[in-house]
């Protein structure tokens, strides 16, 4: 009897147990952290294998022309999987200064991040400890996410070299601002000109011959003119009002002055053209060719 009350409240402490004991938790594997010279070639420089539970002893090294590059194979538990977030995270232990470089993860928990002196924001680069470097993994679900420190990082400059600095930015009186604005167009020389409006003039017996060939009659302009005087002069008068400014804009208008005077004329020619067309048809309906 003893026995017995002594084993339930034990089997009870086991199965409340179970539950922390199953739990899966964040880490990585087959992790290295690589440092490369430029033009070192593929296997130069400095390379070590990372423990997730123990840094490094020896910090490494970034000198300016190096690529810092980490890689490793996440795994949930046992199995390696794909973490929903994956940073290399550099930390400043005496100003507290961090920032996160996120890794590049494929769907087998591969990942891998590369970074350069470049990289680092300006304040990292005249820190004269060593930053703390730590994997940060974590995904969806129950399982625990991992953070840990696995190496120190060296930000080492040329000494030769000034460090740079950040220009605050402040409201305040700026210097005067000289705007150079290019020459305006200029027409094209007067040759040219004249030889384009000589082409336009010779172009114009062509086109009354080819008017004369396919039928035009012109014996009825006068009759045209006597059943609607005013349509047909207007429109006339509008098509010669389009060319003259044409040539002003040519010459010395600019477009916001004959925007104006088109928008008149091409109502002007809308309006009276339409009456004139209407005299055509009339003719036209009479059997009049």
């Amino acid at each position: 009897m003893h026995l017995w009350q002594a084993t339930v409240p034990f089997c009870l402490l086991a199965a409340a147990a179970l539950p922390g004991a199953a739990a899966t938790a964040w880490g990585f594997t087959d992790a290295t952290v690589a440092v490369q010279p430029k033009g070192a070639g593929i296997n130069g420089g400095f390379k070590d294998q990372l423990n997730p539970s123990k840094a490094l002893a020896k910090s490494v090294s970034l000198n300016g022309a190096d690529t810092l590059r980490v890689t490793l194979t996440a795994q949930e538990g046992s199995s390696a999987k794909r973490p929903h977030q994956a940073f290399l995270l550099l930390k400043d232990g005496e100003t507290g200064l961090d920032i996160s470089y996120p890794f590049n993860v494929k769907d087998n928990g591969k990942s891998r991040v590369e970074l350069t002196q470049k990289d680092l924001p300006i304040q990292f680069l005249s820190l004269s400890s060593p930053v703390d470097a730590r994997v940060i993994l974590g995904g969806f679900g129950d399982s625990a996410a991992h953070d840990s420190s696995v190496f120190k990082l060296s930000i080492d400059r040329n000494p030769d070299e000034a460090v740079p600095t950040v220009e605050t930015e402040r409201y305040g009186k700026k210097a005067e601002i000289h705007h150079i604005f290019k020459d305006a167009a200029s027409s094209p020389p007067l040759v040219i000109t004249l030889a384009f409006v000589g082409l336009v003039i010779a172009a114009i017996p062509v086109l009354a011959g080819m008017w004369l060939f396919l039928g035009a009659n012109v014996n009825h302009l006068p009759t045209a003119l006597k059943s609607a005087p005013l349509p047909h002069a207007v429109f006339l008068g509008s098509l010669v009002a389009f060319e003259g400014i044409f040539f002003l804009y040519y010459t010395s208008w600019n477009l916001f002055q004959i925007l104006p005077a088109v928008a008149v004329a091409g109502a002007v020619a809308f309006v009276s053209g339409s009456r004139a067309l209407g005299e055509v048809q009339g003719r036209r309906l009479a059997g009049l060719r």
